[in-house]
């Protein structure tokens, strides 16, 4: 998953970064909440982790942010030497999904970030994933709509799965990039263009059949489904 640190200590930020990404997560470290805020308009993240006390603005007020513009509802984590009841409470109440006194235990972390990411982002199946009469199977990279087979190419396969895993919120180029390619991924823009272009076309993606496959401007595409 695609996740979001802010924390103005650069050793603490390395040791989340450290218990984090050989988990397999890939994580975008911010210092300032307000760097954090400008990038949030920008770019799409699975979970932000968020510190209380920082040089500009407090985590508290990112996370009114967040819950006031971002689509959908991404998941915070407090990480912070802030106990106090009334601390814990007040972030609760925000919008923060859950609570984590520093010092922090790598083992701990780990398994709160997976059962937000749990909760969040439920999946179906470990092999099959449906959406109407979009058939995804996971193991053989198929896709069948209706019972008709459809042939895409992995690549293909694996941006059609997260637009439908993510059906009308928009995703940024860079989390789309991230997510179907691997990190950094050395990509032309028209190649993903190119990808969005192919998927409508296969997937019968337009209004007629319910769907609508929109670019959303400055920021990467959305998958609407229509009434």
């Amino acid at each position: 998953m695609r996740i979001a640190i802010l924390e103005d200590d650069p050793a603490l930020a390395e040791r989340l970064v450290g218990v984090l990404e050989p988990a397999g997560h890939i994580c975008h470290h911010y210092s300032t909440g307000k760097a954090l805020i400008a990038q949030l308009k920008r770019e799409t993240f699975d979970l932000l982790i968020l510190d209380w006390n920082l040089p500009d603005i407090t985590g508290v007020e990112v996370l009114v942010w967040a819950r006031e513009h971002l689509e959908g509802r991404t998941p915070v984590l407090f990480v912070t030497s802030r106990g106090e009841e009334s601390d814990i409470v007040q972030a609760l109440d925000k919008g923060a999904d859950d609570y984590v006194i520093k010092p922090i235990q790598g083992g701990e972390l780990l398994a709160r970030v997976n059962a937000l990411f749990r909760r969040s982002f439920p999946t179906q199946s470990k092999d099959v994933e449906q959406f109407d009469d979009h058939l995804f199977n996971t193991k053989t990279t198929g896709v069948t709509i209706g019972g008709e087979e459809i042939i895409l190419t992995p690549k293909e396969f694996g941006l059609a799965l997260l637009l439908f895993q993510n059906i009308d919120r928009a995703l940024s180029r860079a989390y789309v990039l991230e997510k179907v390619w691997g990190r950094n991924p050395d990509l032309l823009t028209r190649t993903l263009d190119a990808h969005i272009s192919r998927i409508r076309v296969k997937l019968n993606l337009r209004p007629e059949a319910g769907y609508r496959l929109l670019p959303v401007y400055s920021y990467g595409y959305r998958l609407e489904k229509l009434a």
